[in-house]
């Protein structure tokens, strides 16, 4: 099967509402996604970045039987959603896409850190 794409672009739904100097700033920044659709589970890798049901989520592996597996997600930061959550395949095929050209880098630690010390 062949990846389709998909274009989104994110909005405000209350534009009525904002004032008309803020509303065209607004709309000269709006910020454009390009979606492509999960087809095959195999192809999902822990480094890429995935947007399922509008909050953008990184995959940590799966669980479950192989009849019945399960695909756990956990929520970026400064995501509203902060639990991981668990898709079964045919959520995953309906509800998840990938977020073309963006990359999940794991926090750097410090090799030159101090210890504090409690009395």
């Amino acid at each position: 099967m062949k990846n389709s794409t998909v274009r989104l672009i994110k909005s405000d739904c209350r534009e009525k509402s904002i004032p008309q100097q803020i509303m065209a700033h607004f709309t000269a920044n709006k910020m454009e996604l390009n979606l492509i659709k999960v087809y095959d589970p195999t192809l999902l890798s822990s480094s890429k970045v995935y947007q399922i049901n509008g909050t953008l989520s990184r995959y940590l592996g799966d669980e479950g039987s192989i009849q019945h597996p399960q695909y756990v997600f956990l929520p970026l930061p400064n995501q509203k959603k902060k639990a991981s959550f668990r898709l079964n395949r045919n959520k995953l095929m309906t509800r998840c896409y990938e977020v073309e050209g963006m990359v999940y880098e794991k926090p750097m630690v410090q090799d030159n850190s101090q210890q504090l010390q409690l009395f």
